[in-house]
């Protein structure tokens, strides 16, 4: 999932674009810019929906689910706020199930813009 198509079409276009089935891939058209509070209340609020639909179908999928694995970005506004939008539903719908988030947190050293830090605090609570 990403609120923009560009991360999308390139993982499509890549060597293991065939990997993924085409309909899992949920995208948004705008991005949430950076921001924390675009990804979790607005921009990430539109799309959640979709993304919770393939989160069911592979869930029930499944012979035997035990959890649920994340991996994601805690700087930007995607991994940030509609990550841990995603994380909060998930564990309302499945709430005897693990979930397990793997989050890269930004760094002083090469950090892309001055909010990341901001959108880190934003999301600790909710890992």
């Amino acid at each position: 999932m990403d609120l923009e198509p560009g991360t999308m079409d390139s993982v499509r276009a890549g060597p293991f674009g065939q990997l993924f089935r085409p309909d899992n891939f949920v995208f948004g058209q705008t991005g949430a810019g950076n921001n924390w509070a675009k990804g979790h209340y607005t921009e990430g609020a539109e799309l959640i929906d979709s993304v919770l639909d393939v989160v069911r179908k592979e869930a029930e999928g499944c012979d035997c689910l035990q959890g649920f694995q994340m991996c994601h970005s805690l700087g930007g506004g995607t991994g940030s706020g509609m990550g841990t939008l995603l994380i909060s539903k998930v564990r309302e719908e499945y709430p005897d199930r693990v979930m397990e988030t793997f989050s890269v947190i930004p760094s002083p050293k090469v950090s892309d813009t001055v909010v990341e830090p901001y959108n880190a605090v934003l999301s600790f609570h909710q890992l």
